[in-house]
């Protein structure tokens, strides 16, 4: 009897088992870990779980593979670029800021076309001009004192510049006084100031051609005679041409002959700077 029941007890028990883990899944109650069987326990150690390396994969697949080197190079081509479209955007201003300038101020239109005769009664046009640079002064021979101190100073600054430069400076002197100023006149008068020193003169109307040209007021009359008696008001600067005959500078009295002649020597380096006559396709004389 004892036997037969260690029997009955031994076979019910794994059926109670079964039972009691049914019921509890069944009615949502956590079951306790000694209820569990064995082999789900052991299945749930074993069954495979998500790890860092799994999200780390994910996050790649995501974005791209991405490096330190992929990085650097972003960042090395970004600066280039940055720097490359501010160069070319201070390239533009800078164009830009030269044409307003150029438009704005540009050159005085002086200089132009006349046809005079020198002091040696040869003819002599604006063509003459080309290739050299010049001094132009416009005046008479009878002026008392302000043509004879501003050709004297003209003649001390192309000694200047002749004492410091291979090129030289062509003076030229203009009389706005045709009828009194002859070209013997004339010819006596330049040799007074500068060996180099060409003059030129003509009748009333070649002289105001050449006095247009040039911007010069005078105030001689058109009907004046050599026995008249008169003064002739006139502008009292001179220019400075380069050799293509354009006008670089102006000097008035206040000016002394060491401005004048350093002015003149920076106008020739720049030009050389340039290129010179040869760029400029004139003939260097």
């Amino acid at each position: 009897m004892s036997a037969l029941r260690t029997t009955l007890i031994q076979s019910v028990r794994p059926i109670r088992r079964g039972a009691i883990a049914r019921h509890t899944v069944a009615s949502g109650a956590r079951p306790a870990v000694g209820a569990i069987p064995l082999s789900f326990r052991r299945g749930l150690a074993t069954a495979p779980s998500e790890g860092p390396s799994d999200q780390h994969q994910r996050d790649r697949a995501a974005v791209g593979p991405f490096t330190w080197k992929a990085a650097a190079l972003f960042v090395v081509t970004g600066v280039g670029l940055y720097f490359y479209f501010e160069s070319e955007k201070a390239k533009v201003q800078e164009r830009k800021r030269q044409e307003h300038a150029s438009k704005s101020i540009g050159r005085p239109s002086i200089g132009g076309p006349f046809s005079l005769q020198t002091h040696r009664n040869e003819p002599f046009t604006e063509q003459d001009l080309l290739g050299n640079w010049t001094l132009i002064y416009f005046g008479f021979t009878n002026c008392p004192d302000i043509c004879p101190e501003e050709l004297d100073k003209m003649g001390a600054a192309v000694d200047l510049v002749d004492a410091h430069r291979k090129e030289r400076v062509l003076p030229i002197f203009v009389s706005v006084d045709p009828a009194r100023d002859s070209i013997e006149q004339v010819n006596k008068y330049v040799a007074d100031f500068h060996p180099r020193m060409i003059g030129l003169t003509g009748d009333f109307d070649s002289v105001k051609r050449a006095c247009k040209s040039y911007r010069v007021y005078f105030s001689t009359p058109p009907d004046a005679k050599a026995t008249d008696d008169y003064l002739v008001d006139h502008s009292i600067f001179f220019y400075l041409m380069d050799p293509l005959g354009q006008f670089v500078d102006a000097f008035g009295k206040n000016t002394t002959a060491e401005e004048v002649a350093g002015k003149v020597k920076d106008a020739m380096t720049q030009w050389e700077k340039a290129g010179g006559n040869a760029a400029a396709g004139v003939r260097t004389v």
